[in-house]
């Protein structure tokens, strides 16, 4: 079937089902005819009640069809409807045509049926129709019905058994009002209003319609207000009498259907009273009823007349009406109407002098609320026509709705509220609409079909009108309509194939049993799906996986039965009306909101796959404006959310790289799909190049079924397998971003309890956006600090952590980012792979970023940083070998997290492992810690530096001579010889620097193998290493040859005297040659005289006359005290002129007076002390005095 839009008039050629109803299969091919049948048969009437469905044809036949349930097994399958019988009504025969079953009237309270049929109405019994009342009928009927609406018309089983029903029958010439029950029916009232064709009652007031024009009646008070006539140019009615109420006359009957009893203690009538506004009409009702506070009763027949009393042609007299005995005001009541047959005949003349005039419309009355009917007038069935609606007072309530052709039927549908178990209403608004059968014009001719309006149309701007027509009915087949008095739960099929859960197969190879994507291959290979089936099972036991246990066998199988048994829940209505045409019936059930807005998505892809975005964005904001106000909403509103992402998505692939999309279009898909949380998984099936991410688990991918289908069809275009395997590089920057934006989204849900497969939609989304990273990151400026925004998020990535860790290292590793997979190692605190990672790096393995900046740098501060003193020690070690001054910084290390090394353990590991490293490690030890327990040692590496370049070297030895020269040929004041040496070393000379540390250790108090130092140097040739000999024979306490050496080797006057006064210590210390410092033990004079005379015949033995001359008589002159003036005149040659040594000579003199005098002064303070003495022995002995000892 198909439905347009709001004055679209595309009929049947318009978007399908966009309309506020759709029809429904009930029923096809009607048995209308056997073989007995003569003529074409068509369906005139249709009922339904408690699984039986009633059908009136004009062959005044009734079938009878039983429906038969779904197997449960199949919940989805409609109910099949059996014929249960064939029944031909009673009936009058007269003169021409018969128009067949005209009406069937369902009782449910009071378990009958009323059946007219040719005018003529029989009872039966609910449901299986056998007669009532031994078949009795009624003739001559024009119609039955008037059940109160305000009444529900079907109840709840109470167990009380039938209950009286009250209709009103009409027939030429009168209104009867009737209560059938379980008993023959009894006339209760009689109103005296011909022609009535049709009535609509809401509690005691009816809308009635004869041949020309509408009225109220109220069937309790007996009176009528004339409303408009059924055709605009007929003017029968004189306009002052419409809206003024009018009595009518009351006549009652006689019967002998049921005894009194029965209906003692019950009211005759059982109406309820209404609120009037204050028009004429109503004030002359409300008149009328106040006379209620009186107590007074409306007067029915003393007896009950038989149903075949009904039938009878002659007119019943009754009395002059009056209301509970108030006469109605001679100024208010109007002229009541002649006798039926003198009416006629009074009518004649008029009737034959505007007869041309006059247009016979059919009647349409419904009732949209208990206060309101409506009612259709025209001028003629094929020109426009309106809707008028009028209260209980006959005034009008809103604006009417308009038809561009008299209507052939009508009905109101308001949603079924007055169901207490009516489900929340699924469809868009809630307002009620006008459905209408009428004949339309299309631009292919005239159509039969439903038009639909809402109730509320707007007077300033057209009233949204859709068109329904049933798919296979041909154009000129008429169609009819009614509401049922009974309702089926009408379950939407559409709708659980739409929102059930169904698995997704993102690979056409996929198999029953669930797989992950490839993981360990390199996507931008983009490897065959084929490759990806085969090595399933390995990635399968994956330690990485977080697959859960094995699934039990056919779960997959219950999981979508549980997911549509819990969509059929949710996806079900109230059905109460009928459409047929032809032998065809149809549900004419509510659009719900999902199937509408998805026809829309439908219609908005062409037929050649292309989308029009702008519909697709309508219906989204449609949505948008929208709170759920049930489950199936919510449900609804998500899949219509994700159903769009993915069709603006596949639009935004299908176009050239995207280019067919602004920046703001693209970033508004994205929104969507992040909106909608849709499985990204899903998004990235359909994108080459990242689809190889996906990780499906064990339980596969789950998604709605009406998103499903557009995946699927995405996926399996002709289009899409040409490019299915397509590297990551085939895919548009626009693309890229838009994932890049998409997947860093999805990452922010991490955690959230809505996210369903938590674990393997990680994996998947940190994958992708990973390898979407490396592809644009991949021309970035090298270097770090570079690479903008992307490089950022790069990083940003990888050091929070990804969930899919094995395929990330796949990927950095194929995209030789090894920098960026360190620090992904770090995020996951795996030290041992961060520093194996930077070793490839300083290595020169390939790293695209050039990230690493002073690598060996970074090594050595890492490994302060870890806990594992085995990775300590073996990179450590292997720096140590690459930067031994760095290496060994890490086993020096004071403040790290690692167990603290032994220095005699890392001393022996280091002779193993980094023998260069060595010497380095044990200068931290001596210089640093002061151990100088490896003070011998460290000499030892220091000599084999310096020993072994001096022997291999020729220009080192000439460069070692040369500071000799350079130093000799300086003038006092000299500096040390190893500051000389250290002022004038080459940078990061080796050997200079071995040999500045080794003169700082000999000359050092410390304990050191003097022997086997001098037996290292003594294989050098003479007099290479001066200074280290100096030190040497310090110690040993051959101060000659280290005087000898400062002097004639050196030139170092100075040291030499510095030698002398520190007791023969080491040239550049405070230290004496037995290790202790001058505090402790300063020379013996002796010792210092003795040294002096020695530097005294060196100095006296320079080769250069002039330096010896000059440094002979300072060194007499400054310390001549320790020499003595007989030895020193007998070593200085006569040739030396007494000026030389004329300062040492004044001052010997000057030493030897001042001994002299000393010499004086002491003996006289000898004497004195010795007077004291004395004189302090004799004030003893006074003070004592004398003391006598007694003999023995």
């Amino acid at each position: 079937m198909t439905s347009t839009g709001p004055g679209d008039g595309q009929g049947s050629n318009g978007r399908p089902e966009e309309g506020p109803f759709i029809l429904r299969p009930l029923l096809d091919n009607v048995p209308l005819v056997t073989d007995e049948t003569e003529g074409e048969v068509k369906i005139n009437c249709v009922e339904y009640y408690d699984r039986n469905l009633y059908v009136g044809t004009s062959a005044s036949e009734l079938l009878h069809f039983v429906q038969i349930p779904p197997d449960p097994k199949d919940p989805g399958s409609p109910p099949v409807y059996i014929l249960a019988s064939r029944l031909f009504p009673n009936y009058v025969e007269v003169a021409g045509p018969l128009p067949g079953v005209q009406q069937i009237l369902l009782l449910p309270h009071a378990g009958k049926a009323c059946i007219r049929c040719n005018w003529t109405v029989t009872l039966y019994s609910l449901p299986e129709l056998s007669p009532a009342f031994d078949s009795s009928k009624v003739r001559g009927c024009n119609w039955i019905g008037g059940v109160d609406l305000n009444k529900p018309l079907v109840s709840d089983d109470d167990g009380q058994g039938p209950a009286p029903v009250n209709v009103l029958l009409a027939s030429n010439r009168r209104i009867q009002a009737l209560e059938i029950g379980s008993s023959k029916p009894r006339i209760i009232q009689r109103i005296d209003l011909p022609g009535i064709s049709l009535a609509v009652r809401r509690d005691s007031i009816a809308c009635v319609a004869d041949s020309k024009s509408y009225s109220l009646l109220d069937v309790e008070r007996q009176l009528r207000i004339p409303l408009m006539s059924i055709s605009s140019l007929d003017e029968s009615t004189p306009p002052e009498d419409v809206g003024h109420a009018q009595s009518l006359h009351t006549s009652t009957g006689v019967g002998v259907g049921r005894s009194s009893s029965l209906i003692q203690g019950r009211s005759p009538v059982d109406f309820h009273s209404h609120t009037r506004s204050s028009s004429l009409g109503g004030s002359i009702l409300g008149s009328m009823r106040r006379g209620d506070d009186d107590g007074r009763q409306l007067q029915l027949p003393s007896e009950v007349s038989s149903l075949d009393a009904l039938s009878s042609p002659q007119p019943l007299r009754s009395p002059q009406p009056t209301i509970d005995g108030i006469a109605i005001p001679p100024s208010i009541d109007k002229p009541l109407p002649q006798a039926p047959g003198e009416a006629d005949a009074a009518a004649q003349p008029s009737q034959a002098r505007e007869e041309p005039r006059q247009v016979f419309l059919q009647p349409h009355i419904a009732s949209p609320g208990p206060e309101e009917f409506l009612v259709i007038r025209g001028t003629s069935p094929v020109e426009p026509c309106i809707g008028m609606f009028v209260n209980l007072d006959g005034d009008p309530t809103r604006a009417p709705v308009n038809f561009e052709r008299y209507p052939k039927e009508l009905v109101v549908d308001t949603g079924f509220h007055d169901l207490a178990d009516a489900q929340p209403t699924m469809t868009e608004g809630d307002n009620g609409f006008v459905l209408v059968s009428l004949t339309k014009e299309f631009k292919d001719g005239l159509r039969h079909g439903i038009e639909i309006q809402s109730l509320n149309s707007d007077n300033d701007g057209e009233a949204q009108r859709y068109w329904l027509e049933a798919d296979g009915v041909d154009k000129e087949t008429e169609y009819g309509i009614r509401p049922l008095t009974g309702r089926e739960e009408f379950k939407y099929e559409e709708i659980v194939e739409k929102l059930c859960q169904k698995k997704f197969r993102p690979f056409s190879t996929s198999t029953e049993t669930p797989t992950v994507s490839l993981r360990r291959s390199d996507s931008r290979t983009a490897l065959s799906i084929e490759q990806l089936s085969k090595e399933k099972e390995l990635f399968d036991q994956n330690f990485d996986s977080q697959e859960e246990d094995a699934l039990p066998d056919g779960w997959e199988a219950s999981r979508s039965a549980e997911s549509k048994e819990f969509a059929r829940r949710l996806a079900k209505a109230y059905a109460g009306l009928v459409v047929w045409a032809g032998d065809r019936l149809w549900w004419a059930v509510r659009n719900p909101l999902i199937l509408k807005l998805d026809s829309t998505l439908e219609a908005a892809i062409s037929k050649d796959h292309q989308v029009d975005r702008r519909a697709l964005v309508s219906v989204l904001g449609s949505v948008r404006q929208r709170d759920a106000q049930s489950e199936l909403e919510f449900l609804t509103f998500g899949y219509l959310r994700q159903k769009i992402g993915l069709l603006l998505l596949s639009g935004l692939l299908k176009s050239a790289s995207g280019q067919g999309f602004s920046e703001a279009e693209v970033k508004a898909v994205e929104e969507v799909l992040v909106e909608s949380s849709l499985d990204p998984r899903v998004v990235l099936a359909l994108i080459p190049g990242v689809r190889n991410e996906i990780v499906e688990g064990q339980r596969g991918i789950w998604i709605y079924g009406g998103v499903k289908g557009v995946a699927d069809s995405f996926i399996q275009g002709s289009e899409f397998e040409k490019i299915a395997n397509g590297r990551i590089e085939s895919v548009g920057p626009s693309i890229l971003q838009f994932l890049r934006r998409f997947l860093t989204s999805w990452r922010g849900m991490k955690g959230l309890p809505s996210v369903s497969e938590e674990s393997e939609v990680f994996r998947t989304v940190d994958a992708a956006l990973l390898l979407v990273l490396l592809e644009l990151d991949k021309n970035s400026p090298k270097g770090m600090g570079k690479g903008g925004s992307v490089r950022a998020e790069l990083n940003e990535l990888v050091d929070k952590g990804v969930d899919c860790f094995e395929r990330a290292v796949n990927l950095l590793e194929s995209y030789h980012r090894l920098f960026i997979l360190s620090r992904l190692y770090q995020s996951r605190k795996m030290a041992g792979d961060v520093l194996n990672t930077w070793k490839r790096i300083i290595e020169g393995e390939r790293d695209e970023g050039q990230e690493f900046r002073d690598g060996e740098m970074r090594v050595r501060e890492y490994l302060s940083k870890i806990r594992s003193q085995s990775l300590v020690q073996e990179y450590g070690v292997w720096l140590a070998n690459r930067n031994p001054k760095l290496g060994v910084q890490v086993f020096a290390e004071d403040k790290g997290r690692a167990p603290k090394f032994e220095p005699a353990q890392v001393v022996e590991l280091l002779k193993e492992e980094a023998p260069v490293a060595v010497k380095y490690y044990l200068e931290h030890l001596v210089f640093d810690k002061g151990y100088t327990v490896y003070v011998n040692d460290l000499i030892t590496y220091y000599l084999d530096v310096v020993v072994g370049e001096l022997q291999s070297s020729a220009e080192s030895r000439d460069a070692v001579m040369a500071t000799y020269e350079a130093y000799k040929a300086l003038r006092a004041p000299k500096p040390t010889y190893r500051h000389f040496l250290s002022d004038n070393a080459p940078q990061d000379d080796e050997v200079w620097h071995s040999r500045l540390r080794l003169l700082q250790l000999l000359s050092g108090a410390h304990d050191y193998d003097t022997t086997s130092i001098k037996e290292r140097i003594a294989s050098l040739p003479d007099d290479l290493l001066v200074p280290e000999t100096i030190v040497l024979s310090g110690r040993e306490r051959n101060h000659e040859v280290a005087l000898r050496l400062l002097v004639h080797k050196l030139g170092d006057y100075d040291a030499a005297v510095s030698y002398c006064l520190r007791g023969g210590t080491s040239i550049d210390s405070f230290t004496t040659s037995d290790g202790l410092s001058r505090k402790d033990s300063l020379p013996s004079v002796d010792t210092q005289r003795r040294l002096f005379d020695a530097v005294l015949h060196e100095f006296l033995a320079i080769s250069d006359i002039s330096d010896r001359i000059e440094q002979t008589g300072a060194l007499l002159e400054r310390f001549g005290g320790w020499f003595e003036v007989d030895d020193v005149l007998k070593l200085i040659p006569d040739s030396w002129s007494v000026d030389i040594v004329a300062g040492f000579l004044v001052g010997a003199l000057r030493r030897l007076v001042k001994q002299k005098h000393e010499s004086v002064v002491t003996r006289a303070l000898s004497g004195a002390e010795n007077l004291r003495i004395s004189y302090d022995l004799v004030a003893r002995v006074d003070e004592k005095g004398p003391s006598v000892e007694a003999p023995n």
